[in-house]
């Protein structure tokens, strides 16, 4: 069960930002808080998600994406930089920057065009591709505690903190999920 620890409108110097932080116990946790956030997420959003190796970067995609209505495999796409999905109302782009020894391999890859787009990017390892990729509408950092996972999600933009604040209400339980369509 997802433990809130601290799930507010912080308001930080530098964002005024909303934010949340929770214990995830188990795996499960950490893809029912992505099936949570996949509901609130509007088309062109940039999502960065930071974190360790096995830290559940990609057990919080599959949630989302389980969320969304995805059937199929989830990968990471550590090897493939990118792994696309059609889904419910959106067009998601998984990447995985981790191989990039430079953040120009991010320009020569051509990636940006996806970020143009109104399809919905979520990044995993973003550091890599600083200074070329956009900045993010939500932040998502994963890091261990005691058994099982710590998540920050902090909202960066309007977009963003309209997100974690709807995604903060769910698991309140005052607020049901938006519908997709």
């Amino acid at each position: 069960m997802i433990e809130l620890l601290n799930a507010a409108k912080a308001k930080a110097a530098d964002d005024n930002g909303a934010s949340l932080r929770a214990h995830l116990p188990t795996e499960a946790d950490t893809e029912a808080i992505g099936a949570a956030l996949a509901a609130r997420l509007r088309p062109g959003m940039n999502i960065w998600l930071q974190g360790n190796l096995g830290m559940g970067k990609t057990t919080l995609t599959r949630g989302l994406l389980r969320a969304l209505g995805h059937e199929g495999t989830v990968r990471s796409p550590t090897y493939t930089l990118i792994e696309p999905y059609v889904v419910s109302r959106l067009n998601l782009y998984h990447f995985d920057f981790y191989r990039f020894n430079s953040p120009e391999e991010y320009l020569d890859a051509g990636l940006e065009e996806y970020f143009a787009d109104q399809g919905v990017c979520i990044v995993e390892w973003p550091d890599k591709a600083l200074p070329y990729l956009p900045s993010p509408d939500v932040e998502i950092r994963l890091k261990t505690q005691h058994s099982g996972r710590y998540v920050e999600i902090d909202g960066r933009t309007d977009a963003g903190r309209t997100c974690v604040i709807e995604l903060v209400r769910a698991l309140r339980g005052a607020d049901p999920a938006p519908d997709p369509n």
